[in-house]
């Protein structure tokens, strides 16, 4: 996180030399005045909560897209249906109107069952960009497990390996290798998309700089720190996936 902070102020510090152009309102992000930190250290502060929900809704997100893959690859016809009716309904459902129907509707539907089950803002996003991004993982996973040969799953059966064994002890690990790149696009969108739970309440990077703006009337300063701690962010996840791609030899060539 140190280094993070760092890499986010680095800007701000070329960007203080405007600060004295009537024009520009630099200083209320400037990291050498007093008040320009304290608004630093709130905008930066969103951070923790972004990079939470964003990983928690990315793990929930890998393991219902394979539940979710694994009757598309099925023989029968009735589980590929439930695979592509699965697909399809949240593929078209757009993100915002989903987080409205889970943050406002779901306690509903929860409380018609005679249910009290209250869902909190971090809850809300978590829910919603798990599903939304559920739907895009499983097809990942399909064109990943399809990718890898027939004679693959024929050797494991002929020693004696189930369907499950096949796909956790043979299949998987190879398609792991080739799915990894686009799991990390995935991720990544997950961490943009997670801006939208600011409009529910979510203390997080969006949400904040939102209320400083109200607060300081200086939507270009703030709107641009914010753009650069997101650009960390993804920096930062990018850097790591490509370091993960080596050590798995999923960058290999030929």
């Amino acid at each position: 996180m140190k280094k993070t902070l760092i890499l986010s102020l680095l800007p701000l510090l070329a960007l203080a030399g405007c600060s004295s152009s009537s024009t520009w309102g630099w200083y209320v992000i400037n990291p050498m005045t007093a008040s320009g930190w304290v608004n630093v250290k709130f905008l930066i502060a969103g951070m923790g909560d972004t990079i939470l929900i964003s990983v928690i809704a990315a793990a929930i997100s890998i393991g219902l897209g394979l539940i979710v893959a694994l009757p598309g690859l099925a023989k029968s016809r009735g589980w590929r249906m439930v695979n592509r009716v699965y697909v399809e309904l949240v593929r078209s459902i757009p993100l915002l109107p989903m987080l409205f129907w889970v943050f406002y509707g779901l306690p509903i539907i929860f409380r018609e069952m005679g249910m009290n089950v209250p869902i909190d803002p971090s809850w809300g996003a978590i829910i919603t960009l798990a599903l939304s991004d559920s739907a895009f993982t499983a097809e990942i996973y399909r064109a990943g497990i399809q990718s890898i040969a027939k004679g693959q799953t024929e050797a494991a059966q002929t020693i004696g390996l189930n369907y499950l064994q096949t796909m956790r002890y043979v299949i998987l690990p190879q398609a792991i290798r080739r799915i990894l790149p686009p799991l990390a696009n995935q991720f990544i969108y997950i961490v943009k998309m997670s801006a939208f739970a600011s409009v529910i309440g979510m203390q997080e990077l969006t949400r904040r700089a939102n209320e400083l703006v109200v607060s300081e009337y200086r939507p270009l300063e703030i709107y641009t720190l914010l753009i650069l701690e997101y650009l960390v962010l993804v920096l930062i996840i990018s850097a790591g996936v490509r370091w993960l791609e080596r050590r798995m030899g999923s960058d290999e060539r030929g």
